[in-house]
């Protein structure tokens, strides 16, 4: 079983954490830039590849700049991200907005901004046309992208749960009614996307849902007279959190996928179809790391490990039970012979990193590494009992370390609330 590595010596940490105290997130540049092209390279079979970066993954700007660089088109799902994107360079239909129970105003910015509208229900056709009307930019726009929902045709897995028990996407029968309805407004281009898993290891099942979309896609077409420009793949792809779990093999993936659109498109005369995706975890997510240091030592019905990170900088293990896997700098090669529980500092019992986990003993001020927080770390911290969220750094390929986020302040807490107006208020 491969241990995973850290990209810095102890050494290099210490002094690190000299300029950053700790808890910080730090991305290394080159493994994602290597991890990206090696994606692309691919995916490079299938027709038009394009990979849509899921920003809600890991919203940095300067990570986005550097897939812009790399290709990459933005998946976003709110204006927020979708400014992040626009920011990092990555403009017009390399950004795709995917959302749902979407404010108009939204709607009306995204259409400003170019983007690619995935409409996630079949009343938001009538929605999104009115919200243009009310800001003066009326009618729909020229391409129009739906989200569509297998139901009991596609299994969803642990984290997204059953299609059909998922507030996402269009029925079978309603995918024909809103692709006919938005023709008739005058829609020119088409696109499709579906997303039925999160974190999925299993190769084949990537290539199951491109099976059961090119088949749609066929069926549409004939019905309805329309042709796709381009097909969305949705993400899901996983990633290896534990040591000896295996990860996904991109060259089996494309090639499936290259084999059933042969099948069910090249050979129905619908080519070319271009094919994206949206993955965001498999491209960043291994290459995060949440740095924090152990603080202090408790001996009860446990022995507990607390480090300076809580909750608030990584929340998928309180949350939702995920492993992380844990690294005690300096002593990756001393026997896990003790067991802790290692906890963050909210009051809240499930603010733990780890369980009943076993690890080299730890002495307090240690660093610990905890591993692939590259996507839904940062991005889903919060505020609760007045947490301030921790920075991000980025190492660079020539080895030196940019601040990308600074860690907030008190000042950035309060910044939302009229102290003035407090000294005046009357009880």
């Amino acid at each position: 079983m491969a241990e995973k590595t850290f990209p810095l010596s102890r050494e290099a940490l210490e002094a690190l954490t000299k300029r950053f105290p700790t808890p910080f997130h730090i991305y290394d540049e080159k493994a994602i830039r290597e991890n990206a092209r090696r994606l692309k390279k691919a995916f490079s079979v299938c027709e038009g590849f394009r990979e849509y970066f899921a920003v809600k993954a890991c919203p940095n700007p300067f990570l986005l700049k550097i897939l812009a660089d790399e290709g990459f088109g933005a998946d976003c799902s709110s204006y927020p991200e979708l400014l992040l994107s626009e920011r990092a360079g990555i403009k017009g239909e390399m950004l795709m907005f995917t959302s749902n129970e979407t404010p108009a105003q939204e709607f009306v910015e995204a259409k400003r901004l170019g983007a690619v509208i995935n409409l996630d229900d079949l009343s938001h056709i009538d929605f999104l046309e009115k919200a243009l009307a009310d800001s003066g930019s009326p009618g729909l726009p020229e391409l129009i992208c739906f989200r569509y929902n297998p139901g009991p045709l596609k299994e969803g897995n642990a984290i997204i749960g059953k299609p059909e028990e998922a507030k996402y996407g269009l029925t079978r029968e309603q995918i024909f009614e809103a692709y006919a309805k938005v023709k008739a407004k005058g829609v020119k281009r088409f696109g499709i996307h579906t997303m039925v898993a999160s974190n999925e290891l299993a190769n084949d099942y990537f290539i199951e849902t491109a099976q059961i979309l090119f088949e749609l896609i066929a069926e549409l077409s004939a019905k309805l007279g329309i042709r796709f420009e381009f097909v969305n793949l949705g993400g899901g792809f996983g990633i290896p959190y534990r040591p000896e779990q295996k990860a996904l093999d991109f060259d089996y993936i494309a090639a499936g996928i290259k084999r059933v659109y042969e099948e069910k498109i090249a050979a129905a005369g619908l080519a070319p179809l271009r094919i994206y995706m949206e993955s965001g975890r498999t491209i960043t997510g291994p290459f995060g790391y949440l740095v924090t240091r152990a603080i202090h030592h408790k001996h009860i019905y446990r022995d507990y490990i607390g480090v300076d990170a809580c909750m608030a900088d990584l929340m998928r293990p309180g949350v939702y039970g995920a492993y992380h896997h844990m690294s005690v700098i300096g002593k990756e090669g001393e026997p896990a012979n003790s067991v802790y529980d290692v906890v963050g500092s909210l009051c809240e019992n499930n603010d733990k990193f780890a369980v009943q986990r076993a690890l080299p003993k730890i002495d307090l001020g240690d660093l610990i590494v905890i591993h692939d927080t590259g996507a839904h770390g940062r991005a889903m911290g919060f505020n609760y009992n007045a947490k301030l969220r921790s920075g991000e750094l980025l190492l660079r390929a020539d080895g030196s370390v940019t601040e990308i986020r600074r860690r907030e302040t008190i000042e950035d807490y309060f910044a939302t609330l009229d102290f003035k107006a407090l000294d005046a208020f009357q009880v």
